[in-house]
């Protein structure tokens, strides 16, 4: 089969998830691969989830077995290769017995301890109420519940140690660049890209494209690369809150919701509790990114209908919203609609060597056997290609025992720093925290310093994210590669920014 020259084997568009899992996964295998991403990493849906890496204990309602049974596969998985920002999370289901009878809760519980074969976490069990861990900070009229487990993940730095990875195997990632248009020329793609900030523009080949664009691949197939393509996506906002910490315990709670739904609260950033999320059903992605007031008084409403202490729109310290692009199967009620993804390749006979693969739906939790898929999708266009391999090699700063243990050794190591700010880079960066600490003895040595304790902000790290992780602005820096912003006050992160600020200029230019 004759192979027309190429910049790349593979051009993926869409630095999210998907697209760094795919990026990590093809540079690996021996391809030639370059990322493009329009703004940063993980900018869009994939720092805008629950934060959870979990089988989705609701969709067994819905039949999803295949996809329950892949997610709880991956949750082993990803607790392996990730354990500096995977960790195990203990969930309570406080019981209502007219909106779900007791047998029916614990027929799901025991498929989902088994449906995905062998499990290290703990397994369901009955809890009876009152108890002074398990249903703290919950109505006394609550008489039971049942507990399972399930992980948080930090979202956007696991989408970010994807793309390290992938650099790490010889791809090549590209962030503020957007594709102005594409076509097939030759047996390959030819793809015109602009610099968002400069406006510089060029002009690359690849012999595929992976189109993993989230809310916009749609647009990138019908606008950028003028192809019709039968296959819809359904927009669907989901938004959360941030309020002070509910109980003072390390486990979550899943409510159930009137309108059959689940609403989580989930402890966040040691302070916080984490309330979500939404199913709004959107025609368009303008105003995507604002929780609206109905979004607000419905996840407030579902909270306070199990806790002892009612929350006030006033408690809420920061919201977020964003869009999940799921694959529109028909289905109206935006709840139900699947949460599986869906690959449509597109390749002309004439175009053999210029296949399209286009991502659809998806969840963070599979993002790893959805980049397999996808390139057993692409495997015959690449002979060259390698077998799978990522369930075997820890992402960047995964490579440690347990984080307690990597805390402890850095506690022994970095004596004159603090011992929870070590704990919070380690959660971070694993152990590539002695990256960012490299040739720090003292305290004055981290440059500096934003906050104090474990959430300290300081030069070092922000260099580092700079450098090593593509971040460009204080958005990408405050809110994705930390989450320090949440612990500033306003003027705070007006001071940070303006340092963020002269620090890309300083080193990017």
């Amino acid at each position: 089969m004759h192979t027309p020259r190429a910049d790349y084997d593979l051009a993926i568009i869409g630095g999210g998830i998907n697209g760094c899992g795919i990026a990590r996964d093809a540079a690996g295998r021996g391809l030639k691969v370059v990322l493009i991403e329009q703004d940063d990493l993980a900018s869009a849906t994939s720092s805008w989830s629950s934060k959870l890496i979990h089988g989705g204990l609701r969709y067994l309602e819905q039949f999803e077995f295949r996809l329950v049974r892949e997610s709880l596969q991956e949750r082993e998985v990803l607790l392996r290769i990730a354990p500096h920002i995977i960790h195990p999370l203990g969930f309570i289901l406080p019981h209502v017995a007219h909106m779900r009878p007791a047998w029916m809760v614990r027929l799901g519980l025991w498929l989902y301890d088994h449906l995905g074969g062998k499990i290290s976490l703990p397994g369901s069990r009955g809890v009876p109420f009152p108890h002074q861990v398990f249903s703290a900070g919950l109505q006394a009229s609550m008489r039971r519940g049942f507990f399972y487990s399930d992980a948080r993940v930090d979202d956007a730095r696991l989408t970010v140690l994807n793309a390290v990875s992938a650099r790490e195997h010889g791809a090549e990632i590209c962030v503020r660049t957007r594709v102005m248009a594409g076509r097939r020329a030759e047996g390959a793609w030819v793809l015109e890209l602009q610099n968002v900030d400069s406006g510089a523009k060029r002009e690359i080949r690849a012999h595929g494209v992976v189109n993993a664009a989230g809310p916009w691949v749609k647009q990138v197939l019908d606008k950028a690369l003028g192809i019709s393509s039968d296959a819809r996506v359904k927009l669907i906002k989901g938004s959360h809150i941030v309020v002070p910490r509910i109980h003072a315990h390390d486990h979550a709670y899943i409510l159930q919701n009137h309108d059959k739904r689940v609403v989580f609260i989930i402890p966040f950033e040691g302070r916080y509790s984490l309330i979500g999320t939404t199913d709004v059903d959107l025609q368009s992605l303008d105003g995507s990114r604002e929780i609206s007031a109905a979004e607000i008084a419905y996840l407030l409403d579902a909270a306070n209908r199990f806790l002892q202490k009612a929350l006030q729109a006033s408690d809420i310290v920061w919201s977020y919203a964003g869009v999940r692009p799921l694959y529109d199967d028909g289905e109206d009620n935006p709840a139900k609609i699947t949460r599986d993804y869906v690959l449509k390749l597109d390749h002309a006979q004439a175009n053999a060597n210029a296949p399209l693969l286009s991502i659809f739906g998806g969840k963070i939790t599979t993002y790893r056997r959805l980049a397999e898929h996808a390139l057993t999708e692409l495997a015959r266009f690449y002979p060259q290609m390698k077998p799978a391999w990522t369930a075997s090699e820890a992402l960047p700063g995964g490579d440690i025992k347990s984080l307690d243990q990597l805390t402890a050794l850095l506690r022994k190591r970095y004596t004159a720093l603090p011992a929870d700010y070590l704990h919070a880079l380690a959660a971070r960066h694993g152990s590539r925290a002695t990256r960012v600490l490299d040739g720090v003895n003292r305290a004055a040595d981290l440059g500096q310093q934003f906050g104090s304790g474990a959430t300290l902000l300081c030069e070092r790290e922000i260099d580092y994210c700079i450098r090593e992780e593509w971040a460009r602005t204080a958005e990408d820096i405050l809110w994705r590669r930390t989450k320090c912003g949440l612990h500033m006050d306003e003027a705070g992160r007006a001071r940070a920014a303006e340092f963020i600020a002269s620090r890309v200029q300083a080193l990017i230019g």
